[in-house]
C-alpha cells in the first residue's frame, strides 16, 4: 500500500493549498490512504471542530496534531469523539483524546500513531516508552503502523526512527516547519524523514509572515501577532510505499507540490 502524509497545514492559506491539491496529490502518487498533520490549520495554532469536518471531507483518513492542539477549546469535545482527530499519546493520563487509530485503507489495517517529543518541547511522559507499549498493544490489531513524531531537535526524532527500526513502516517528522531531505528507508524496513515540512506559504518563515518573525528576532519582544504567510503556497509531505505482508517500508520519497499544479489542472479542463 501507498500511504501520502501531509506536512503541518499553516492557517487559512495551508488550507486553501490542501483543498486544492490534495486530491491530486493523492492521484499522482497513487496513495491508498491520506495522514494529514493539522495542529496549526486554524490562523496557525491550533485546530477547530470545523476545520476537522473540512479536512475528513476532503477524503482525509486521519488527522494528527502536537503541542498546538490544545490551542483551541472548542476542539477538546471532538478529540474524545473524533476517532480519526488524534493528539499525541504521551500526554498525561486525563488528557482528552486518543494517540492511535486503526482504520481500513485498501483493505490493509492502518494503525497511526501521533507521539510527541521532549527535547525543547514541554516536558511530557517519555514516548520511547509510550511507543514500546502502543506498538506491543497493536499486535493482531494492524497489518501496517505507521508514527507522525512531532518534535523539535533532530537528533530526537533520528533517535526514534531508530529505536522503532524494523518494528513500524513509518516514522514522519512533524513541528519544525522546513522540509528535510534526509529520507531513506533504514536498514530493518522502516521509513524516515526527520520533518516534512509545511502545506502553506513557502515565502514566510517556517509557514508565518517573515517580517512579523524578523521583527521579533530584531528586536527580541512580541510585538505583531504571528499570521500565516500566504505567497508561493505547497503542500508538502511524503509518500511512503510499504509492503503490507511484512509491514515495512519498501521506498519514501518527499513531496513537494505548488499551487501552480492546481491551476494547470483547472486550466486544462476549461
Amino acid at each position: 500500500m501507498r500511504i501520502l502524509f501531509v506536512a503541518d497545514v499553516i492557517g487559512s492559506p495551508g488550507r486553501r493549498a490542501l483543498k486544492s491539491l490534495v486530491r491530486l496529490t493523492r492521484a499522482d502518487v497513487r496513495a491508498d490512504a491520506v495522514v494529514v498533520n493539522g495542529e496549526n490549520s486554524a490562523g496557525g495554532f491550533g485546530i477547530t471542530p470545523d476545520i476537522v469536518a473540512e479536512f475528513l471531507e476532503l477524503g482525509v483518513d486521519v488527522i494528527t496534531t502536537g503541542n498546538h492542539v490544545w490551542d483551541k477549546s472548542d476542539i477538546l469535545p471532538l478529540l474524545d469523539s473524533e476517532r480519526r482527530l488524534l493528539r499525541p499519546a504521551n500526554y498525561p493520563p486525563g488528557n482528552p483524546g486518543h494517540g492511535s487509530v486503526v482504520v481500513e485503507a485498501a483493505g490493509v489495517r492502518l494503525a497511526v500513531l501521533n507521539l510527541q517529543g521532549r527535547t525543547f518541547m514541554p516536558p511530557i511522559d517519555d514516548p520511547f516508552r509510550m511507543a514500546d507499549e502502543m506498538v506491543a498493544g497493536l499486535k493482531g490489531q494492524a497489518d501496517v503502523i505507521v508514527v507522525d513524531f512531532h518534535a523539535e531537535a533532530t537528533s530526537e526524532k533520528q533517535a526514534f526512527a531508530r529505536y522503532l527500526d524494523g518494528r513500524v513502516a513509518a516514522v514522519v517528522g512533524t513541528h519544525t516547519h522546513v522540509q528535510t531531505a534526509d529520507e531513506r528507508v533504514l536498514p530493518r524496513g522502516t521509513a524516515a524523514i526527520t520533518d516534512m515540512g509545511i502545506t502553506g506559504g513557502l515565502d514566510g518563515i517556517i509557514g508565518m509572515k517573515w517580517e512579523i518573525s524578523l521583527d521579533r528576532q530584531l528586536r527580541q519582544t512580541r510585538g505583531e501577532r504571528y499570521q500565516p504567510a500566504d505567497g508561493d503556497l505547497h503542500l508538502q509531505g511524503a509518500v511512503v510505499d510499504v509492503d503490507e505482508k511484512t509491514g515495512l517500508a519498501r521506498s519514501i520519497e518527499r513531496v513537494s507540490v505548488p499551487y501552480q499544479r492546481a491551476l494547470q489542472t483547472e486550466f486544462t479542463r476549461k
